[in-house]
């Protein structure tokens, strides 16, 4: 009798509080609301227990506690939290755990705490070496605060360090971003997250630098980036995704789900799941998610059934952010088409030196994923252009959905594409 292959399971953690908001942020968190910590701990504890019999059939292989800003919600909180899904669910001695944390907020004994609890990783919010361009962005910290940050991780033990960068700062230069990488590289981070800066609407660095002479341009930001690659490279640092970077064997195991499509259950407002072919979140807003966790309320936001078509788009989009790639093998795996189309286009892209193609896998090169939300939405173009030919299951199905739409007078005329 065949062995049947254990199902695995990431858990996201929002933590939705921060001693104050940065001026570039747009995730959903709060400041000012430490009054609301004890009951938003409580809900989340109620939700994750409750949450138990859907784990059930999983084994968690990695939890994330993201922000907002962890660290300030504090150890001994993060501990509660990690321990409940340790009675929820089934938690794999070897899981990654990670815990986000910022510069000011980062305390040995917290660390211990975690340390002790099973956290084995950690990220830390840095953005920049450069004081002054800390405090345009509203960060809290400074340089000196992250070296004693990160030695204080490391007296603590904790093997996995990550930090976070931005480039394309308000006045920022190719050169003080190179002085930023060359300093967190003394600092000798196991993986790196470089992130050009895009300013969302809504955020007050939107309202202040829209279209500010001050931002570096595309292009400026676009050298920073193949920079940051071929530095980054140099040092031993792979890249793994466009933003990604990581010494041998410490690329984030959680964040791989998200691209490698597997299953995923977020807790907290404004999380996202994706399970099976289901994808929801809850709501974003503190006060109606611990409401309806008491009964008071609905805290299921967005809910979806994935189809095949949405899994195939979905395979184009996040394969092709990773410097693994895609292969025809998959694709017809996930997809049940041809391949064809999209390797012609790859090709084309192989010409203008935007792709390559290795151990029948294709990618993005550096340049490649400078272009990626244009040339991956071409990619989007041919498959649709195919989705219907060469393609025996949609046919068979759509047959049936004509069937069933003739049948219908309750139905739309039209078929959705």
């Amino acid at each position: 009798m065949e062995e049947k292959e254990d199902k695995h399971l990431g858990i996201y953690i929002h933590i939705p509080f921060c001693a104050s908001k940065c001026g570039y942020c747009d995730f959903y968190s709060l400041e000012h609301c430490d009054k609301s910590i004890g009951k938003y701990q409580d809900a989340l504890l109620k939700h994750i227990r409750e949450a138990s019999s859907t784990m059930a059939p999983y084994y968690i292989d990695t939890l994330y506690f993201g922000g907002g800003t962890p660290s300030y919600y504090g150890g001994k909180r993060i501990a509660e939290i990690f321990n409940t899904l340790k009675r929820a669910g089934k938690v794999l001695k070897s899981a990654e755990v990670t815990v986000e944390c910022n510069p000011d907020s980062v305390t040995r004994h917290d660390l211990k705490i975690m340390k002790k609890e099973g956290v084995n990783r950690i990220s830390l919010g840095v953005q920049s070496a450069s004081d002054d361009l800390l405090k345009i962005i509203g960060r809290r910290h400074n340089f000196t605060q992250v070296k004693k940050a990160v030695k204080l991780i490391r007296a603590e033990g904790y093997d996995n360090l990550s930090i976070d960068l931005i480039y394309g700062l308000p006045n920022q230069t190719k050169g003080d971003w190179a002085e930023t990488l060359a300093k967190v590289l003394d600092l000798e981070p196991d993986h790196l997250s470089c992130y050009g800066l895009k300013l969302e609407e809504g955020t007050p660095m939107y309202d202040e630098y829209k279209d500010s002479p001050v931002v570096p341009s595309d292009d400026e930001q676009a050298d920073m980036y193949l920079y940051t690659v071929e530095t980054l490279t140099h040092y031993g640092y792979q890249q793994y995704e466009v933003s990604n970077f990581a010494r041998r064997g410490k690329a984030c195991r959680h964040n791989m789900k998200y691209w490698d499509m597997e299953d995923y259950l977020g807790f907290g407002p404004g999380a996202h799941s994706c399970m099976g072919n289901t994808r929801f979140s809850f709501v974003r807003d503190l006060y109606a998610y611990i409401k309806g966790v008491n009964g008071d309320g609905e805290i299921l936001d967005e809910y979806e059934k994935l189809e095949e078509l949405d899994r195939a788009s979905e395979y184009l989009m996040l394969g092709m952010r990773r410097s693994r790639g895609i292969s025809a093998e998959e694709y017809h795996r996930v997809y049940r088409s041809d391949f064809a189309p999209i390797e012609a286009l790859l090709q084309e892209y192989e010409k203008d030196g935007w792709t390559r193609q290795f151990d029948g896998r294709w990618c993005f090169t550096p340049q490649g994923f400078l272009l990626s939300n244009i040339l991956i939405g071409s990619l989007w173009e041919a498959q649709a252009e195919h989705r219907i030919s060469g393609n025996p299951w949609i046919e068979e199905n759509l047959e049936v959905g004509l069937d069933q739409l003739t049948a219908s007078k309750d139905r739309p005329s039209g078929i959705g594409g």
